[in-house]
């Protein structure tokens, strides 16, 4: 019995990727596409040969997540990221926030835990906010 599996030169089916690789690598090629990309646009700027099949379970995934946006384009969809990657570490520290019941002791920690110059940044960013004129 054959497999269709890839392999490596050598003949030895290549180790899987840790969790988020692959789509953290296909996220950086759609942020780095001037629009968005079909499957196998995405598929043809990755650096290693994966299946077609691979590709799409990745946009569709990272679709769900709301990650993505997609459009049809002719028989297949077209995927872009809803955001830059600023916007995407927000969307993730928002959702991390989120789910957990005392935000307060959350958001103190986190600032306790900040560099002390990311610490100044950010009770700059609040002090020039809406908030601080109420």
């Amino acid at each position: 019995m054959t497999s269709d599996a890839p392999r490596t030169a050598d003949g030895i089916p290549p180790r899987r990727k840790a969790n988020g690789v692959l789509g953290a690598e296909v996220l950086d090629v759609l942020q780095s596409a001037a629009g968005p990309l079909t499957p196998a646009e995405v598929m043809a700027r990755l650096p290693e040969d994966l299946a077609y099949s691979t590709v799409v379970t990745t946009l569709s995934r990272l679709y769900t997540k709301g990650v993505l946006v997609r459009t049809p384009r002719g028989r297949a969809y077209a995927y872009a990221p809803v955001t830059d990657p600023a916007g995407l570490a927000a969307r993730r520290m928002r959702q991390t926030l989120d789910g957990e019941p005392d935000r307060a002791t959350v958001l103190l920690r986190f600032v306790d835990d900040l560099h002390p110059d990311d610490e100044s940044l950010l009770r700059r960013l609040l002090g020039a906010g809406p908030a601080a004129s109420d």
